[in-house]
């Protein structure tokens, strides 16, 4: 019994140790190439890409914004009152 348990875990610490490896491998690589211009160029592109993943969003117009939130307002009174008027422990 003691073998299976010990079987499962070294099986599954394997492999975890493989599905983490490659992910720190992407992130970790400008750090070993060896020429001075092509570190440089790896090291651009990775800033690139996270300042694409960390793009604000664009601004809402505030006028859009005010008659929605005014519209949602008024659909929220209308289901208040509908529901006012259910039974309620009969």
């Amino acid at each position: 019994m003691d073998t299976t348990l010990l079987k499962f875990a070294l099986s599954a610490l394997i492999l975890l140790a493989v599905s983490v490896a490659p992910a720190a491998a992407v992130e970790q690589n400008c750090r070993f190439i060896q020429a001075k211009p092509d570190r440089e160029a790896c090291y651009k592109r990775q800033e690139e890409e996270l300042a694409a993943k960390r793009k604000p969003v664009a601004p809402i117009d505030n006028g859009k914004a005010f008659e929605s939130a005014r519209q949602m307002r008024q659909d929220d009174e209308a289901v208040y009152r509908s529901i006012n008027n259910i039974c309620r422990g009969c």
